[in-house]
């Protein structure tokens, strides 16, 4: 959901530097949680909080991998809305999307893409090599559809907690609010670009790990500014849903699937620049809690994507294909 940093390029190493703006934000969103204080005139409980009212989340992945805290504006803790059916999850947090309790910084990183940029630059003889035929390179394939290699986040809105209380096999956790986001690079065919860029954007997200399932979800529109003059700015939409059945109750297309598509519009002309659109197979190893995943799909963009010294100088569109392999646990 977030991310944070400054890219180095030309062999120097990886600094994440967090921007003093989002530090200020930070400190100042954290400064206005409310203090737990006791009855009856006794003293301030000391001002670590209890566990109910912060958490920190990191989530491990190849494409995106984030760190997390959550902090509690108010004194009401998570709400927990128990075992719910796939529908029900998305209607609940519909219906909370109302005056925000919770707020969640996070950074978050995409390692494969970032590998992708990293091997074109330092090692051209082998990214030369992965090229198949004259428009398939297998690395930019299994690296396509990430636009930054970091980026810093802000969430504020609600969260709820769909885990069953005292199973340590159910876990659950959707959102529902706005999320700002920022960083300082864009990704272009592999090449790091330097741009400034934010986004702005209302959303609904959440993951649900059970003994014999894991689904997770997203739905989000919102506008994405670049400071680069070469780059478009956009409004976009998007959908993503994602299910692992270890022991599937019945046989239907969408256990052991996943999909996203997005769908990015000009700013001042809402003609689309880019589709995004992938739909992924998996194949569970219950015994491990494990399962191997391959996705494919492809990303489409308009030629006016990219101006002046960006432009590819194609008087037509592109399209690249996806090939994603990747280990869910």
């Amino acid at each position: 959901m977030i991310h944070s940093g400054t890219m180095v390029q030309g062999g120097s190493p990886i600094r994440y530097l967090i921007p003093i703006r989002a530090l200020l934000v930070a400190a100042l969103c954290i400064a206005v949680v409310p203090a737990v204080r006791a009855e009856d005139g006794q003293p301030a409980v000391p001002p670590t909080p209890p566990p109910e009212f912060y958490k920190i989340e990191f989530e491990p992945d190849a494409y995106y991998t984030s760190l997390g805290l959550y902090l509690a504006l108010t004194k009401t803790p998570i709400p927990h809305v128990g075992e719910q059916s796939e529908k029900d999850l998305y209607l609940t947090l519909l219906s909370r999307a109302y005056a925000p309790r919770f707020l969640v910084i996070e950074g978050s990183v995409n390692p494969l893409p970032y590998a992708g940029t990293y091997i074109k630059e330092h090692d051209p003889s082998f990214y030369e090599n992965a090229q198949v035929t004259g428009s398939f390179n297998w690395v930019q394939a299994v690296t396509a559809g990430f636009e930054e290699p970091y980026a810093v986040s802000a969430f504020l809105g609600n969260i709820v907690d769909f885990s069953l209380p005292g199973s340590k096999e159910s876990k659950g956790i959707g959102y529902s609010g706005l999320l700002y986001s920022q960083g300082t690079y864009h990704i272009k065919n592999n090449t790091l670009i330097r741009d400034d860029w934010w986004e702005l954007e209302w959303k609904v997200k959440g993951d649900r790990k059970k003994s014999d399932q894991k689904l997770s979800w997203s739905f989000r529109f919102g506008a994405k500014l670049h400071g680069n003059p070469d780059i478009t700015d956009i409004y976009y939409l998007s959908f993503r849903r994602s299910r692992l059945d270890y022991r599937p109750k019945r046989d239907t297309i969408f256990n052991n699937s996943g999909f996203e598509y997005t769908m990015d519009l000009k700013k001042n002309t809402f003609t689309p620049m880019r589709h995004y659109f992938f739909v992924e197979k998996k194949w569970p190893l219950e015994g491990k809690k494990m399962a191997f995943a391959l996705a494919t799909g492809f990303v489409w963009e308009s030629a006016d994507k990219y101006s002046g010294e960006l432009a590819t100088g194609k008087q037509g569109s592109s399209t690249q294909i996806i090939l994603r392999p990747n280990i869910e646990f």
